[in-house]
């Protein structure tokens, strides 16, 4: 399920406005999407899974991921892309250029918060880090949870600890849901 809400790169005289973020500005701009999205999304009995800002072939995306027990349908999606885009024409400070998205997760939800970790193990899961560790930075196993700021990788026989910080994205893989069915 997906909604999306389109901010033009064009201003009111048709001309581009050229893109000038940073990683700094970026990360600013998740924080203060999150800062309001979360509210908002409990107020709506969703909970705001994650939020990307990324550059994409079709310009800027906001995307952001919403739950809820038994899922979201594209009326959740809608109704929180309604709401935050409003709440972010009002509220941000720059007026940044975007594709506004709302989506479910999908079957290879993102892991955007440490609960997530313990939440969903068991599940299979693909997580990449900032730094290399033991040569590799994409690692592939089983969740096995968080234990002293480390989340466990099953891999077969063996447990990796790979340290939280480190972590730059982990989805799980093939994920069906909470009935599983």
């Amino acid at each position: 399920m997906k909604s999306d809400r389109y901010r033009p790169d064009k201003d009111k005289s048709g001309k581009k406005i050229p893109y000038s973020g940073s990683p700094e500005k970026d990360s600013r701009m998740i924080t203060r999407v999150k800062a309001l999205a979360e509210p908002l999304c409990a107020s709506e009995g969703t909970e705001l899974v994650q939020v990307e800002y990324q550059r994409e072939a079709r310009g800027r995306v906001l995307r952001l991921y919403i739950d809820r027990p038994g899922g979201v349908n594209l009326d959740d999606c809608a109704s929180i892309s309604r709401q935050i885009g409003d709440l972010l024409d009002v509220e941000l400070e720059q007026k940044a250029t975007y594709h506004l998205e709302v989506s479910s997760p999908g079957p290879n939800r993102p892991l955007g918060k440490k609960a997530d970790y313990d939440k969903f193990k068991g599940n299979k899961v693909k997580i990449s880090i900032s730094e290399p560790l033991d040569g590799k930075k994409q690692f592939q196993g089983i969740l096995g949870g968080m234990k002293d700021g480390k989340v466990l990788l099953l891999k077969g026989e063996n447990t990796m600890e790979i340290p939280y910080e480190k972590i730059i994205r982990a989805r799980l893989v093939n994920y069906k849901g909470e009935n599983k069915c």
